[in-house]
């Protein structure tokens, strides 16, 4: 795999340093805010901001793009960033931190796009299939090793996002110094809502219920391990080994889903979730149990997007699931724009246990759709299933890598 990705080496490295600098913000700010005694409906909002700024960036990027070139917007939208993480070093105003997330949505909602359309472009149906697998490493390897950096807030408070905006400017050099054609950019039109529900229903219930989940846990999984007693060191090693876990158990749950009805695949990811979640928020448990279960919750809920995606793809043309692809991440945003204001009202009303409360409740409420629609209608043979591909729940343009590979592999 490592051959067959060498030619897009500079961008993998990009991503892997970039998700290094700027993926445990989400977790220092929490943390930080939490330790402002800021209540939890703030601290929801302040997530919810970036994952709208994500949404918005990931539908407008595109047109910047096309109008500056890849480079010229990469360096812009990397710049931005590094220069909102020292901003928040500077200010510690909530009010301020919501604009500043949502501004950091918007641009790494571009740097998603500059990069996965780069990497289509140097793609070829040889190592398509290796180039995605490359990237979702590199992307979920980075964003688990930076959680680390939680842990030099104990010297200094500053000191976590200085290194993230030394590391954000690292980033840059890969890029700017390539020789690698810069790719023309098209727009991708995605499917209505409704046309995403009359082609799969599960495909777009679950999704939106993934994003729910996820965008919880992002903004108010560092608040709930704070608040039931364990230090920062701790939330570092919860965080990632939640990551590590998605990425673990992707694999092997997407295989059994491609041999199986992959309803049934997508309906005890989310039971599981759910029974995960159960002693969670029932409990204050031993630190090294709860971040076992952590581990073991990020390997069912970081499947069940790709696995809405292959089931999605198993009712459509080949031609349709670009648009059909891009309209479930936007699906998935939105589900994310939504979790952290729920997660945190159910923080607010039950305490720390109620994140996952309400976690658990989402995660039942999907298993039963999902149980509902088993029976509602026929399932797809399984010799007749596309095959599961994992991907990343970026941007509408991972839509394009993801469904020419599937298409090479059917």
């Amino acid at each position: 795999m490592m051959s067959s990705a060498y030619p897009v080496r500079a961008l993998l490295l990009a991503i892997f340093v970039l998700m290094a600098g700027g993926g445990f913000l989400s977790t220092l700010i929490a943390i930080r805010l939490e330790l402002l005694g800021v209540p939890a409906g703030i601290i929801g909002l302040v997530a919810t901001s970036y994952f709208g700024g994500l949404m918005l960036g990931s539908l407008r990027a595109v047109r910047i793009i096309a109008r500056i070139g890849h480079i010229r917007a990469f360096a812009a939208f990397v710049t931005i960033y590094s220069a909102s993480s020292l901003t928040y070093a500077i200010l510690d105003d909530p009010s301020v931190w919501i604009i500043l997330r949502f501004i950091d949505g918007f641009v790494m909602a571009g740097v998603f796009v500059c990069l996965e359309s780069w990497l289509n472009q140097q793609a070829n149906p040889k190592n398509r299939s290796a180039v995605l697998a490359a990237y979702m490493i590199a992307l979920y390897c980075g964003q688990a090793a930076g959680q680390f950096l939680l842990n030099l807030g104990d010297r200094a408070p500053a000191l976590p996002f200085m290194v993230s905006a030394i590391l954000l400017s690292i980033a840059l050099l890969p890029v700017l110094l390539t020789r690698m054609e810069q790719p023309r950019m098209e727009a991708i039109a995605p499917f209505s809502l409704r046309r995403l529900y009359r082609v799969s229903p599960l495909g777009i219930v679950g999704t939106l219920v993934t994003g729910t989940m996820l965008g919880a846990f992002y903004g108010l999984g560092a608040v709930y391990i704070q608040r039931i007693g364990m230090g920062l060191s701790q939330v570092a090693l919860f965080t990632s080994l939640v990551i590590a876990g998605g990425v673990v158990l992707q694999y092997p749950l997407g295989i059994l889903s491609d041999r199986f009805d992959r309803r049934l695949v997508v309906i005890s990811c989310f039971l599981a979730v759910a029974a995960i979640s159960t002693p969670l928020a029932l409990a204050v448990l031993p630190p090294l149990t709860t971040i076992a279960l952590g581990c073991l919750f990020g390997g069912f809920a970081f499947a069940l997007y790709p696995l809405c995606v292959a089931h999605s793809n198993d009712h459509l043309a080949e031609e349709e699931r670009i648009g059909a692809s891009g309209g479930l991440v936007l699906t998935y945003s939105a589900g994310a724009v939504a979790g952290p204001l729920i997660g945190s009202g159910g923080m607010g009303t039950l305490g720390p246990q109620g994140l996952f409360l309400v976690i658990g409740g989402l995660s039942l409420a999907g298993g039963i759709f999902g149980i509902w629609r088993s029976f509602a209608r026929a399932s797809v043979p399984s010799e007749d299933q596309q095959t599961f591909q994992s991907l990343p729940r970026t941007t509408p343009m991972a839509a394009v890598l993801e469904s020419e590979t599937e298409d090479r592999q059917a």
